[in-house]
């Protein structure tokens, strides 16, 4: 960041403008707020994160049970299934089958599933999560992938409060340079109509 180098302002000088010190100032705060703002405010966002993740973690955890599936035959495409390249590659990655499993009260239950093995043959069994009502569900998020949300959330925030920061200070110095300016015309038309001529200041 380069609002270090308004620092230099604070030195002694008798062609040291009020707007070289403000703009020391406005550096050296923003130095500041730059290392103390920006890890607060990204590690409370992370923490803050993770704790929703940890939550929803065990809320998923609670609410999902792991059983095994049967394979009963491979399922037929949509017969109005428009194919892209996207779904062909989907399809390659992901079989569709007609699979049996046992929901979490017992009772058996037949329904289209997907699955990542290549090969479902008619017997093969694989994991299946469902819900308290026995329909198939996404597997509860892992914890290590809710902490990796948590620190993406964290640098995140801390990106965009060092963003917002050196904005305000690139905006602060823009209306000093132009407060100086406007200063400068000022001076310059005072001392305008005597330029050049002999005699002047004596």
């Amino acid at each position: 960041m380069r609002a270090a180098l308004g620092l230099w302002r604070w030195r002694r000088n008798p062609l040291r403008r009020t707007t070289d010190l403000v703009e020391a100032w406005v550096a050296l705060t923003a130095l500041v707020l730059f290392c103390v703002a920006v890890p607060l405010v990204g590690w409370s966002a992370g923490a803050s994160a993770h704790d929703s993740l940890r939550v929803a973690v065990r809320l998923q955890e609670e609410r999902r049970t792991q059983t095994t599936a049967r394979v009963v035959r491979p399922a037929d495409p949509p017969a109005s299934a428009t194919r892209t390249a996207e779904s062909g590659g989907e399809e390659r990655l992901r079989r569709a089958v007609v699979a049996r499993w046992t929901a979490p009260d017992g009772s058996p239950r037949t329904g289209t599933v997907t699955t990542f093995r290549r090969h479902s043959a008619p017997g093969d069994t694989f994991s299946l999560w469902t819900d308290r009502d026995g329909r198939p569900v996404t597997p509860p998020m892992r914890a290590d992938t809710a902490r990796a949300h948590a620190i993406t959330a964290g640098l995140t925030a801390a990106l965009l409060t060092g963003l917002l920061m050196e904005t305000v200070r690139r905006l602060a110095v823009r209306r000093l340079v132009l407060t100086r300016y406007a200063r400068l015309d000022r001076a310059w038309a005072a001392a305008g109509p005597d330029w050049g001529r002999t005699g002047t200041g004596s």
